[in-house]
């Protein structure tokens, strides 16, 4: 008797819901609009040093690329860096001619790895990292086996977003895309052992990015 009833209130709770007009569908959404607000280009710097300083990364602003050589020197030196490695042909000379010493060969590269100097494709302001890839002179090994890591970039390398950046890479390179294109988000980490983190576990323990501010003011 119970159940019956029980039975006979669910049906008539359905017969009510049938006898409803539909609800009111909300207009499917627009995939190709933007996902997030747009940032200012004259923001983008701001944003994108904030973003990079919570992911652990070491943050230079330099004036121009005088103060770029003024600043890496100083840096190498409180640092007390004595293998610096350097494969790229355009870095090599303009570090030579500022006079800071560094490695430009391959020779005893994985013993005495302790820091290295590269360019980038882009850098995202969004995520606060650093656009790498294969093509680049020093391919994926100097991103990922000295201890530090540095980069010299440019403001006008500044997108907002990782499509943005896919994007440079693409008109860059047209047909011959790059093998591995990564994101560079602060130093590598990894909290896999009983939830602890440790700091440079697969790649470096520090992130340092140089940027040479050459936007018209």
């Amino acid at each position: 008797m119970y159940e019956a009833k029980s039975k006979e209130i669910v049906l008539r709770r359905v017969r009510e819901a049938l006898a409803k007009s539909a609800p009111f569908l909300p207009p499917t959404p627009d995939f190709n609009s933007p996902l997030h607000a747009p940032i200012a280009l004259e923001d983008m710097s701001v944003v994108f040093a904030e973003n990079f300083i919570k992911n652990a990364g070491v943050f230079v602003y330099c004036e121009n690329e005088e103060d770029f050589f003024d600043q890496l020197y100083v840096y190498k030196k409180e640092q007390n860096l004595q293998h610096l490695c350097i494969w790229e042909p355009n870095l090599q000379n303009a570090v030579h001619q500022a006079g800071i010493d560094f490695a430009a060969d391959e020779e005893n590269f994985v013993q005495d790895v302790e820091a290295s100097l590269t360019s980038c494709e882009a850098l995202i302001t969004r995520t606060g990292s650093v656009m790498v890839s294969s093509a680049n002179f020093g391919g994926r090994r100097l991103t990922i086996y000295p201890t530090t890591h540095m980069v010299v970039a440019k403001a006008s390398q500044l997108v907002a977003d990782i499509k943005d950046g896919l994007q440079r890479v693409r008109d860059k390179y047209k047909t011959n895309f790059p093998s591995m294109v990564s994101l560079v988000s602060g130093p590598s980490r990894t909290a896999d052992i009983e939830k602890t983190l440790v700091m440079g576990a697969h790649g470096p323990k520090q992130l340092v990015l140089f940027l040479i501010d050459d936007l018209p003011h």
